[in-house]
C-alpha cells in the first residue's frame, strides 16, 4: 500500500474546513442559547401579565353540578385572589376537590382568553338520609351508594333537582362503607319499600319496611336470597295486618319466621289462673 504525500495546499484546505465546521457549531450553540433565554423570558413576561390572573371567585366557571350551587364548589377551592392562572395547578385543584366529600371526581383547566378557569365535576348524589351515629357522626347527613358520608351543610344552597331521599340509615360507620354498597342496591331495587336500615347492632342488621322490621342477621352473603325472599312474602299484609306483626325473622331465608305481638289482652288473660 503506497501512502501519497499529502500536499501543503490540501492541509490548508482541511485546516479551513475544520474552522468554518466549528464556527457553525458556535453559532448553532449560541442561537439554541439566545433561543431558550428568549422562551425563558417570554414565559417570565407571560406568568407576570396583568391580565392572566383570576381577580374574582366568578372567572371560575362550574360545569357538571347538578346538586351544588357553583358558589357552594368554588367555596370549596380554598384559593385567595388574586391568582397568576399560569401559575395555577389544575391537577392540585382537582384533586384537592376530590378529597372533599360532595364531589367524587373533578377536572380542571386553564382557559386563556379570556382569563378563567374551568371546573367540569362529578358529584356524589345523596341516596340516604344519615341519621346521627355518636360513634363517627354525631349530627344528620347523607351517604352515597358507596357509604361516603357527606356532611349536610355541603348542602345548604342547593339547586332545585336535588330530592331528599327517603331511605335513612342509622348506625353506618367507616367500617360498614363496604356492607353499605352491597346492601343498598339490594334495597334500591326490591319491590318492598323500605324506609331505614339499622346497622346498629353488626350481628343483626334490620330493615324497616312496609311489612314491618326484618331482621338479616350478619352475614353480608345472605343479603340477596333474603331480600329475594322478602320479595315473595308479597301477599303477606293481606294474610297478617303489619300491626300485629314485631318483626320477621330471614336468618334462615330457607325458613323465614314471624313473629307475632303479644297484645296487652293476651298478657291478662295469660296472668289469670
Amino acid at each position: 500500500m503506497i501512502i501519497q504525500p499529502v500536499s501543503s495546499n490540501q492541509l490548508r484546505q482541511r485546516r479551513q474546513q475544520l474552522q468554518r465546521q466549528r464556527q457553525v457549531k458556535l453559532w448553532q450553540g449560541l442561537w439554541r442559547t439566545l433561543l431558550m433565554g428568549g422562551i425563558a423570558g417570554s414565559l417570565f413576561w407571560v406568568v407576570m401579565l396583568p391580565n392572566w390572573v383570576i381577580r374574582e371567585p366568578e372567572q371560575i366557571a362550574i360545569e357538571g353540578n347538578q346538586f351544588l350551587s357553583a358558589a357552594s364548589v368554588r367555596s370549596l377551592l380554598s384559593l385567595s385572589y388574586p391568582q397568576s392562572l399560569l401559575q395555577l395547578q389544575p391537577q392540585g385543584i382537582a384533586q384537592a376537590l376530590e378529597k372533599t366529600a360532595p364531589i367524587a371526581s373533578a377536572v380542571v383547566t386553564r382557559e386563556l382568553f379570556p382569563p378563567s378557569l374551568s371546573i367540569k365535576v362529578q358529584e356524589r348524589v345523596p341516596v340516604a338520609i344519615a341519621l346521627p351515629n355518636p360513634e363517627s357522626h354525631p349530627e344528620i347527613g347523607f351517604v352515597d351508594a358507596e357509604g361516603i358520608w357527606i356532611p349536610q351543610s355541603n348542602y345548604t344552597t342547593l339547586n332545585s333537582e336535588l330530592e331528599i331521599p327517603k331511605l335513612q340509615v342509622r348506625g353506618l360507620n367507616h367500617s360498614l362503607f363496604r356492607h353499605w354498597s352491597k346492601l343498598y342496591p339490594l334495597v334500591h331495587y326490591s319491590t318492598v319499600q323500605v324506609s331505614l336500615v339499622n346497622f346498629q347492632d353488626e350481628s343483626n342488621v334490620i330493615l324497616d319496611t312496609e311489612f314491618g322490621k326484618v331482621h338479616l342477621g350478619g352475614n353480608a352473603h345472605q343479603w340477596e336470597e333474603q331480600l329475594r325472599v322478602l320479595a315473595q312474602m308479597g301477599e303477606l299484609p293481606n294474610q297478617v295486618p303489619p300491626s300485629e306483626i314485631d318483626y320477621i325473622d330471614l336468618q334462615t331465608p330457607s325458613s323465614p319466621k314471624i313473629q307475632l305481638k303479644i297484645s296487652r289482652e293476651t298478657l291478662d288473660s295469660r296472668s289469670k289462673p
